[in-house]
């Protein structure tokens, strides 16, 4: 009669723990009623327009089975902004969005938030777990070249090409580079520390000769901009000679400079034509006495002189 209690009890016990086995995987293999989550990561209310496409921070996911719901923000253990109030979603994808304001309309705090998504028929609360960082202080440039002044010539031989402009920053961040005001440079990483470069374009077009302010600034991921301060001074030039007035005697030699240029150049005087692969052209001047002009040429750009044969 013992040996058969015995082996009852261990049947029933067998039993049970093979409830609560299955139970156990049960719970394991249940499908979260939301899923396929795509929440921003961080964002600024206050960015300027024209520089982020939004200001608000979408939140989406998608409900296995219709469901009402309670959406609002929570900053550590605080419920400090209601998203949604109760109201009931079809299966399928949800869109909604944190706009960083409190239902006042005031501003909330620079942080973390959390999306919390309340499921009101299931009795159900979870805290999804993607974070969203509010940031509305756009980093600053700590470092970079006082009164730094520079010529520069795209298409000139033993001139530099492009102005390089170090920089340090206060936080990691997109370095912006101005150039009368138009933007020409925008770095793709957000290094503490990195180098603008400037190779004399706008727009992707090289800018007419002159001289030009270089302005920097500091983008967040958020959007946030900080105000462009004045890094460089720079002087763009193409071709040019080194005398706008030259003085020769009749059918005698003289020489042009070329202060800046190509390794070739091309000229034109009184009819005549010829070229050069030198800086400085010799050249013979007309026989009779008067005024001529000088066209010098090369990669696109063009410069003059005024010849005097007396």
């Amino acid at each position: 009669m013992g040996r058969v209690l015995s082996t009852a009890f261990c049947v029933a016990l067998l039993a049970v723990a093979a409830a609560a086995f299955a139970l156990t995987e049960g719970a394991k293999t249940e499908r979260s009623p939301i899923y396929g989550t795509m929440i921003d990561k961080v964002f600024s209310p206050v960015c300027d327009p024209g520089i982020c496409a939004t200001r608000v921070a979408d939140i989406v996911f998608a409900l296995r089975s219709p469901e009402r719901l309670e959406v609002w923000m929570q900053r550590g253990s605080t419920r400090v902004s209601t998203i949604v109030d109760g109201h009931r979603y079809p299966r399928g994808k949800v869109r909604l969005s944190f706009s960083g304001r409190s239902a006042d309309g005031a501003l909330l705090p620079d942080g973390i938030y959390y999306p919390v998504v309340r499921l009101v028929g299931d009795h159900r609360t979870i805290r999804l777990p993607n974070p969203i960082q509010l940031d509305t202080v756009a980093p600053r440039v700590t470092g970079h070249p006082h009164d730094l002044r520079a010529l520069i010539s795209p298409t000139a031989v033993g001139v530099p090409r492009d102005v390089l402009i170090p920089y340090t920053l206060s936080a990691h961040g997109h370095g912006v580079l101005f150039a009368d005001g138009h933007r020409v440079v925008l770095t793709y990483r957000e290094p503490l520390r990195g180098v603008l470069e400037w190779r004399g374009t706008i727009d992707g077009r090289p800018v007419p000769a002159g001289r030009y302010t270089l302005e920097m600034a500091v983008q967040d991921a958020a959007g946030n901009r900080s105000r462009p301060i004045a890094v460089a001074e720079v002087s763009v030039r193409y071709l040019t000679l080194a005398a706008r007035r030259i003085s020769a005697r009749p059918r005698k030699p003289f020489s042009v400079h070329v202060l800046i240029g190509p390794e070739r150049v091309s000229w034109f005087l009184n009819g005549r034509r010829g070229s050069g692969a030198t800086h400085t052209l010799h050249l013979l001047a007309p026989r009779a006495p008067g005024r001529y002009r000088l066209y010098v040429s090369g990669a696109g750009h063009a410069a003059s002189a005024l010849l005097v044969v007396s």
